[in-house]
């Protein structure tokens, strides 16, 4: 699997940035990535060694567009903890 498909985009939130001074970051990640995957990806993108990686599988919601109900897609997050002294800036 090619590195741009394992990490679709980072996830900036305001959690997400506290969590980056202990050097942990979130990412939208491929649904059937698995997390070796995911660190080889981290580690050719960003240049820097990965300690671990946590992921979670989080449900879609129910929306509504005009009058129809329909649902998001589900999709996973992963959370890339750096070894020390390692930063990415994603600003």
């Amino acid at each position: 699997m090619n590195v741009y498909d394992v990490i679709r985009e980072p996830l900036l939130t305001e959690k997400g940035s506290k969590q980056a001074e202990h050097r942990k970051y979130y990412f939208h990640v491929a649904k059937n990535a698995q997390k070796h995957e995911i660190r080889e990806a981290v580690e050719r993108l960003f240049n820097v060694k990965v300690e671990k990686v946590n992921t979670m599988c989080v449900g879609g919601k129910w929306k509504r567009v005009r009058y129809q109900p329909g649902m998001t897609s589900d999709w996973k997050k992963a959370v890339v903890t750096l070894k020390e002294g390692q930063k990415i800036d994603l600003t």
